[in-house]
């Protein structure tokens, strides 16, 4: 079975002092199908990461690759149909909310499946009275669940998702776990989740990649990785209470 992704001795340097690396990851792997949760303290990369992993933004040395063909031998927008990237800050474009679940769709060339997008809205509690609102008017919660149909209705084969329930509340973000782990089921999509609540991790993943000091230190089973990880960072990490774990995102970006 050919990885979705691959990561191939990835290094990233640190914006403030190029002479040091924000994180080097030898090689990490994706599977078909597979539901991972990044997690780690604030500040080691896991967005960066996610953007490399987008076509966002660059490395400055390594290699990423999907379906075993590399990067560079990808056209951008080919790439983007195949991962789809959702930030922990949603970008809505100008226009209403239906212009934004359809904007994916004309700039892909791709058809709107607006069977779909109803279905996506009303598991995510928004009902057909949103579609004509202007998009910039809804709350940032709302903003974020559109974002993420819109990112759904492309059919990616990866699903980057970058703290996208930070915003929700309790219920919308059940809901939205509870869309996504049952869309991996039935389309076979790869997810990938950046959070800081370990209970959603254990939600939401089969498996944990750890990053701390600059590396991807565990890949582990998520079951495994609770019951007993294999570093002191990890043991450190996942032993902090929940509201003293370092937190936070870095900068949105668009994606569509």
């Amino acid at each position: 079975m050919t990885a979705m992704l691959t990561l191939q001795k990835l290094l990233k340097r640190r914006y403030d002092a190029p002479d040091r690396p924000l994180f080097h990851i030898s090689e990490a792997v994706l599977e078909p199908g597979e539901r991972v949760a990044l997690i780690g303290a604030s500040g080691q990369g896991k967005s960066t990461l996610l953007r490399i992993m987008a076509r966002l933004e660059a490395q400055d040395e390594g290699d990423v690759l999907y379906g075993g063909t590399f990067y560079r031998e990808w056209r951008p927008n080919d790439w983007r149909k195949q991962i789809g990237y959702v930030a922990q800050q949603a970008v809505m474009l100008s226009g209403s909310v239906e212009d934004n679940l359809q904007t994916a769709s004309r700039l892909h060339g791709t058809s709107f499946d607006r069977e779909m997008a109803v279905r996506c809205m009303e598991a995510l509690g928004l009902a057909s009275s949103y579609w004509g609102k202007p998009a910039a008017e809804l709350s940032g919660g709302e903003k974020q669940r559109v974002a993420l149909i819109r990112s759904l209705l492309m059919c990616p084969a990866v699903l980057l998702l970058d703290e996208v329930t930070a915003s929700l509340d309790p219920g919308s973000k059940k809901a939205v776990e509870q869309l996504l782990n049952e869309w991996s089921r039935r389309e076979g999509t790869t997810n990938m989740w950046i959070t800081h609540d370990l209970e959603q991790v254990k939600q939401v993943s089969d498996r944990v990649w750890f990053m701390s000091d600059g590396q991807l230190m565990e890949q582990e089973e998520t079951q495994a990785f609770f019951a007993c990880p294999r570093t002191e960072q990890a043991r450190q990490f996942i032993s902090w209470p929940g509201d003293s774990r370092p937190a936070g995102g870095e900068e949105a970006v668009p994606h569509v």
